[in-house]
Parts: structure tokens; sequence; C-alpha cells
């Protein structure tokens, strides 16, 4: 019988019968040490007990009752959102997309609200990823995902990153704000350095923009603080959160100060499943354990870890790795050649890592990660690079696939207080 699902992923004939922590397993028994975590969503591992004692409380409870009335457990949920950070309003969705379709819709009417409505244009950066919806390919700008949906929806401005010449001529009187990613996963672990975007945030300020963060997936501790962008001494207008927020379960939200989201009046935007009552039990959930500041502290010492034994393997396999890229618990190895080959053979070893692009393989793990995992992975890396190496041995005359030029922006590495507690 064929099968009925539609072929839009390329899924591997793989598949899994339940989870513990860092681990997951497959229904004969096979374990393999998750390091994708469904791409850097598991923020708690698999099955955690307080996350599932949460959701299973309230499934015996409510399920759905629409926001035509109040939630109090998503008030409780943006009340601490907002405490611990520069927000002062929440909206809550259900997915990455979603929160940042909010983001451009709240820039584009704040402005329209105070008498512009001609500025609606966001910049945005190559190497972006913001969702799959028709807005937001448009401003991710690549170009396999723009191919065949007819024209590009309008309002959208690209630049390279790191080229400051392009960005101060994409800002016309048009421009509402500048959207970007403080890490870019997909685009293949650029981090922005806490000077680009202390400039990025004066250059808002000077033309009257706001400045979007988009922290689907670099947000909820995974670099050590609760928001990436917080290692630079700045603050956003609006960011966005997803993935990590539910621990698994689908929810995103877009956090905004009280003046970026004047515009937003009753009837402006809404959701039907947006801020459930089992999202919002998820959510509160995840915060429970990472708003503690000796949880962060754990992360940053297994993060410098995972830095360590991934540039031990960059210095021991030049041949295969170009360089380390990322921060945190997100990280990875650019190589010299295609990422699929070796993600395979991670497989073979049972390491789940999630391919990105310019020839990078990410390494996500769940922020609970025990430091042996750590040293687990870093030891099925190095048997698959002697894999790789012997591969290449028997093919002497064959040369690996370069990469991409690298981008104007410097690859940014663990903060420079990471591994103080190790």
């Amino acid at each position: 019988m064929p099968d009925p699902l539609l072929k839009v992923f390329r899924r591997i004939d793989l598949c899994f019968e339940r989870g513990e922590g860092s681990w997951l397993y497959t229904e004969d028994g096979e374990a393999y040490l998750d390091f994708a975590s469904g791409i850097a969503v598991n923020s708690l591992g698999h099955n955690h007990p307080h996350l599932v004692a949460a959701v299973k409380a309230q499934l015996d409870k409510l399920w759905h009752t629409s926001n035509l009335v109040r939630i109090p457990d998503g008030e409780r949920l943006a009340t601490r959102l907002t405490d611990a950070c520069f927000a002062d309003v929440a909206f809550f969705a259900n997915s990455g997309g979603e929160a940042n379709e909010a983001a451009v819709k709240m820039a584009r009417r704040y402005h329209s609200a105070k008498g512009s409505p001609e500025r609606y244009r966001i910049v945005t950066f190559a190497g972006a990823f913001h969702g799959r919806s028709l807005a937001m390919i448009a401003a991710t700008g690549y170009a396999p995902y723009l191919e065949g949906f007819g024209p590009r929806v309008d309002g959208f401005d690209q630049v390279p990153l790191g080229d400051w010449d392009a960005l101060e001529a994409a800002i016309t009187p048009q421009t509402a704000a500048i959207l970007l990613e403080p890490i870019q996963g997909e685009g293949g672990l650029h981090c922005l350095a806490p000077e680009t975007l202390q400039r990025l945030r004066a250059l808002c300020d000077e033309h009257g923009i706001l400045l979007i963060f988009d922290e689907v997936q670099s947000g909820v501790g995974r670099t050590g603080k609760f928001f990436a962008y917080e290692w630079s001494s700045i603050e956003p207008d609006i960011a966005t959160l997803a993935k990590g927020i539910g621990g698994g379960f689908p929810m995103g939200v877009c956090l905004a100060t009280r003046e970026a989201a004047s515009g937003m009046t009753a009837g402006a935007h809404g959701t039907t499943f947006g801020g459930n009552p089992l999202a919002m039990s998820a959510g509160n959930a995840v915060l429970d354990i990472v708003l503690d500041q000796a949880f962060l502290d754990r992360v940053l010492e297994t993060a410098q870890l995972l830095h360590d034994g991934l540039h031990r393997i960059a210095h021991d396999y030049p041949d295969i790795v170009a360089e380390v890229r990322g921060t945190g618990l997100l990280q990875g190895l650019q190589l010299h050649g295609e990422t699929a080959p070796l993600v395979e053979l991670l497989r073979i070893h049972r390491l789940l890592a999630v391919p990105a692009r310019e020839n990078v393989v990410r390494f996500a793990p769940p922020l609970t990660v025990l430091p042996e995992e750590i040293g687990d992975a870093i030891r099925r890396i190095e048997m698959t690079a002697d894999l790789c190496r012997e591969s290449q041995r028997e093919k002497p005359g064959a040369q690996p696939i370069s990469t991409n030029a690298a981008l104007s922006v410097d690859p940014c590495a663990l903060p420079a207080n990471a591994g103080a507690r190790l």
C-alpha cells in the first residue's frame, strides 16, 4: 500500500518507541544518543519527570477553551517570561514560524498606528531561517524554499551578514524593522558577535525602527543564558521563542515591549490553539527548570566539554573538519565535504545529529545532557571520523567537496567565562 504521508520530508528508515533523558530507543531496544533533540526542541530531554507530571496533570483537567476566555496558566507563563527578560507582553502561538509572523505584523502595525503605514519593510540576512509560511520563506530568502510558490511575498529586503554598507543601503523610509537570529542555526551555525548586536541596536535607534530577535533555536537556555542576545548587553524590541520553550510540546511565543506592541489592539491578531492549557502547563514546567541559575551554570559546563571535544576532533582530523562553529549546546563541525555521509555514519554509531547549510553538522543535545554523555558522543564522532578517513584512503584520487564561501562574520566561540566552573 502506498504511503499516504505527503513526501515533503526525506525521512530515514528509523523510528523510536520511547526516550529517556538524552537517549532514544527503538522497538528492538537499540539505544541512540540523541544530539539532535528533535532539532533543538527537547530542551529537558526525553520523558523528563517534572514535565511529564505537569502535562499529565493538565490532561486530566482541561485541554482547550480558546482565547475567548481567560487561561490562568497562560497569564502565569506570560508573567514569568516577561519578568525574566526585556518584554512587557507575550503572545502565544503554536510554532516558531507563527511567532515570527506575529513579530512582523507587530512591527508593521507599530508604524501604521503612529501614522506611517508606508513603513512595512523588514530587513533580514542571508543564511536566515524564520519559518515555512509564505511570508517567512520570503523573510528567509533561501532559493530552494521559494521555488515554485509563485511571487515572493513583498516586504522583505535581505542583505549579507557583516556587510554594513549593504545594510545601511537597505534601510529606507519604508523600513519597519530588522529581523535576525543571534545564532543562525539552519544557516550553518553563524553567531553574531556582541559588538555586532550592539551596532545593530544603535542603527535601529538611529533610524527609528524596531529590532527583532528570532531566538526560536538559540533561546530557552541553549547558550547558558535564557536568551542568546543576553551575552551582548543590549535588548531587542521584539523577540520570538519556540522549540525548547515547550520541551517537546508544540508552542511558540512572541515577546515585546509595550511600546513595540502598542499597535496590536483587540482583533489585530489571533490564534485558535495558541496558549492552550496543555501548552501552558508544558511551558511553565520548562521554566521551573531552565530559569534556575544553577541549571544554566551546568549548561555552560557541559557546553565547554562539547566545545573542547569538538575542537580536539577538528585538530586531529583537519582533512575532514574545516572548523568548529556555534556556542553553548548548539555547536557543530563544518566539513570539507558533504554532511550526509558523516551524519549517516554517526547514525551507524548510534549518535543522532542534524545537518545545516554550509556543510555543517549540528549537535544540539538536551540541556540536561550529562558530562559522561558528552564524552560518549565525542568518542562516537571520533570513530566516525576514522571511518571517513579510511574511506578517503581507499579512494586516493577523491577530493572533498568544497564548502561555500564563509560569510563576513566570524563564528563565535563560547563566552570567555563559559568554563569557569569546571
